[in-house]
């Protein structure tokens, strides 16, 4: 195992339909009005930005987002990540129950000389920081949905 090497899941329950679930995730440019650990989300071009994240941890990341699939008939979305993490980030959104299911995958390399070096002591606690994150995304995405 590369202990730089991350895949991250998480599947989110959201009483809403999958059409607006869809239609709050695809635009990555408004995910910090929404989830308070993406600090910012710039746009460099049509299908490329720039986002920051910060969660628990004293350390923001920056990667560079390039959409590599928008599918909304399948309920896909997905970026290639570089910069300080390299690798690819997805979300499939499905009709779950009475709402829908949100499933966020990110398969990713660490690429930041910091967190390279603390792989290994660090791991536990980047995963930590992690289902921190999400936990923190999926009660601002309730919200947003709310005021949608």
């Amino acid at each position: 195992m590369d202990p730089h090497h991350y895949r991250f899941h998480s599947t989110w329950p959201l009483p809403a339909p999958p059409a607006a679930v869809y239609a709050v995730l695809e635009r990555p440019d408004d995910y910090p009005r929404w989830w308070p650990q993406v600090r910012s989300a710039t746009r460099l071009a049509e299908h490329t930005g720039l986002i920051v994240i910060r969660s628990a941890l004293p350390l923001a990341l920056t990667a560079t987002l390039r959409q590599t699939r928008r599918d909304p008939a399948a309920g896909v979305l997905e970026a290639a990540l570089s910069g300080d993490l390299h690798g690819w980030a997805r979300w499939t959104i499905t009709a779950g129950g009475p709402g829908t299911l949100a499933r966020y995958e990110q398969d990713v390399f660490v690429g930041r000389p910091l967190l390279r070096r603390l792989a290994l002591p660090g791991r536990p606690l980047f995963r930590l920081n992690h289902r921190l994150m999400m936990r923190a995304g999926r009660r601002g995405l309730l919200r947003r949905l709310e005021a949608v």
